[in-house]
């Protein structure tokens, strides 16, 4: 075989190998990878697009807004694809009145020339879009925006939404689920550049969220922020709180925490002011707690209502519970509303050791201390009550004027609310309603049979219209009292337990009043706290003196509105 025939040979090899080569290429494609360049081709054709629903809005007991979504657009430019930057920004500016140099200048120093946004937040007509959309390189954006027409003053009851509309706090995280809504999903054909060419399927359809309407009253709630406001500044406090409620059926009208913070603009806000203290900060309440103690004694017979305790003139001293003292002033003899209306430490303190730690700790627990309310937000705590095998001769002196327990402000509420509603017990909640994106009713909340007395109705009456009522008319609460309603209550001026040392916070206190109107028919109960006002101020400190004028003007202005 001559050298041109081996060449030839050769090459016919070659060109067989690359033929088997490519039949087995071709072979391995058709069927070993048909499925996959398949999903991919299919997938370079498509375009998924995905429709947000509106997340539903939350409303106050009279259908105002408290929270609620709308559409704004965003126009941007896609430089890349522009032909003709003057005839397209002029045209765009003659849509959106704005000067067409300011476009051009937005396009052409634009980091992404995919996307040059020319205004946010715009609400374009239905005829701007249709016009904007016939210009080449220039696209909408529509997106969902979240307002809160009372801004700070319903902040921590209402709470707010992360920038993927997920609610973080109050009630946009409690009920984020039923507000959200689901998302809609559909398939298109698409060209080249990836638009939307025809539709291919419709996977699911955006379904808006629910609505939710609140116990809260917008008004009651600026009445209540306001007048906590003013004092919370004025004496330059780290904290305070108010709530009112309807003690009957335990519905919240109002709920204000202090610092506050702008839900739609949380720049500034910390953990101090995104809390909400009425629920999270447990703290030993102090006087306040002397009417549920009294209350139970009563209601255990371990005291008569008429009875007489001699308060040892200010000095209280004994083997296993120590030294106990008044706050300014000893007492003689006391009657028991005498007790709780000049706030004796000792005479409550002789009214635990009658009853003795048993009794005493299911008195406590019965009116709901050491639990959770239930209350339908985020964040709540149980506070503390030690189990009775812990309790000493101490704590049965010292818990009946609010000392070894912890307890949180709607736990304190809720208590005095079961006082006002003659015994019986309520339940504190914020929802009175959900409304679906139709118009049908999810859920109504209705107010709690009349059964499940902690206390008698006599035995409440009796706390409610005699030893309160005295609180206001003759005794640590004067600076609650009204011209036109009977005001009950209590005050308090708790120590702050220092954690440091073991003891207490010898500079600073809490400074509190409960109570509610009228005395007859108490129709609202209003708790004020405020946490560390300034002493140094020189303006007054106890709970007689900065709380009570704060639920004096809150009871005012409620009870007007509401015409009682």
């Amino acid at each position: 075989m001559n050298m041109r025939n081996k060449t030839a040979l050769l090459l016919l090899l070659i060109i067989a190998a690359a033929l088997l080569g490519i039949g087995v290429r071709c072979f391995y494609l058709q069927y070993y990878k048909a499925d996959y360049y398949h999903e991919a081709s299919v997938k370079s054709q498509k375009s998924s697009f995905f429709e947000r629903p509106r997340r539903g809005s939350i409303l106050d007991c009279r259908g105002r807004t408290l929270a609620a979504s709308y559409k704004v657009d965003t126009v941007f430019a896609e430089a890349r694809i522009i032909n003709d930057l003057k005839k397209t920004t002029e045209s765009l500016a003659a849509i959106i009145d704005m000067d067409p140099v300011e476009i051009s200048k937005l396009i052409l120093t634009a980091r992404n020339p995919g996307y040059a946004p020319i205004v946010t937040d715009a609400k374009l007509t239905d005829e701007q879009r249709n016009q904007i959309r016939r210009i080449r390189g220039i696209g909408i954006e529509s997106r969902w925006k979240r307002i809160y027409p009372l801004s700070n003053a319903a902040a921590q009851v209402v709470g707010f939404i992360g920038t993927d509309e997920h609610g973080l706090a109050g009630i946009e995280q409690q009920y984020n689920k039923t507000l959200a809504g689901s998302v809609g999903q559909s398939s298109f054909f698409s060209d080249a550049a990836r638009r939307p060419v025809r539709l291919e399927q419709c996977q699911s359809f955006a379904q808006d969220g629910a609505d939710i309407i609140l116990t809260l009253d917008a008004t009651i709630q600026q009445f209540t922020h306001k007048a906590l406001l003013k004092q919370f500044q004025e004496y330059e406090a780290e904290s305070a709180v108010a709530t009112v409620l309807d003690p009957c059926t335990g519905a919240v009208l109002s709920m204000v925490s202090l610092p506050d913070f702008n839900p739609a603009d949380l720049s500034g806000a910390d953990a101090n002011s995104l809390g909400n203290h009425l629920l999270s900060d447990p703290y030993e309440p102090g006087s306040i707690f002397k009417p549920i103690v009294a209350a139970w004694a009563v209601e255990t017979n371990s005291i008569d209502p008429n009875e007489t305790i001699f308060c040892e003139d200010g000095h209280y001293r004994g083997k296993g519970f120590g030294s106990i003292g008044e706050y300014r002033q000893g007492f003689g003899n006391l009657k028991i509303s005498e007790i709780i209306a000049h706030s004796s430490n000792i005479g409550m303190a002789k009214i635990g050791q009658k009853m003795g730690t048993q009794k005493l700790y299911e008195g406590v627990t019965l009116f709901g201390f050491g639990q959770k309310t239930g209350i339908d937000l985020p964040g709540e705590e149980y506070g503390f009550i030690r189990k009775p095998d812990k309790w000493t001769g101490y704590s049965v002196a010292r818990v009946p004027f609010g000392h070894e327990v912890l307890v949180t402000a709607i736990q304190m509420a809720r208590a005095f609310c079961i006082l006002a509603n003659d015994g019986r017990v309520v339940n504190p909640h914020l929802v009175k309603a959900i409304v679906s994106d139709t118009g049908k009713k999810l859920k109504i909340t209705e107010p709690m049979p009349t059964g499940g007395f902690v206390v008698s109705k006599n035995t409440a009456r009796w706390i409610i219209r005699q030893a309160m009522r005295e609180v206001v008319t003759d005794g640590t609460g004067k600076k609650a009292a009204l011209d036109k309603w009977e005001v009950w209550g209590k005050t308090g001026t708790a120590n702050i337990a220092d954690r440091t040392s073991g003891g207490y916070d010898e500079e600073n206190y809490v400074a509190s009043f409960i109570g509610g109107a009228p005395a007859q028919r108490p129709a609202v109960v209003v708790l004020v706290s405020i946490r560390k006002p300034n002493k140094k101020l020189s303006k007054g400190y106890t709970g007689g003196s900065v709380a009570a004028p704060v639920a004096a003007e809150i009871l005012k202005n409620t009870l007007n509105y509401l015409e009682i």
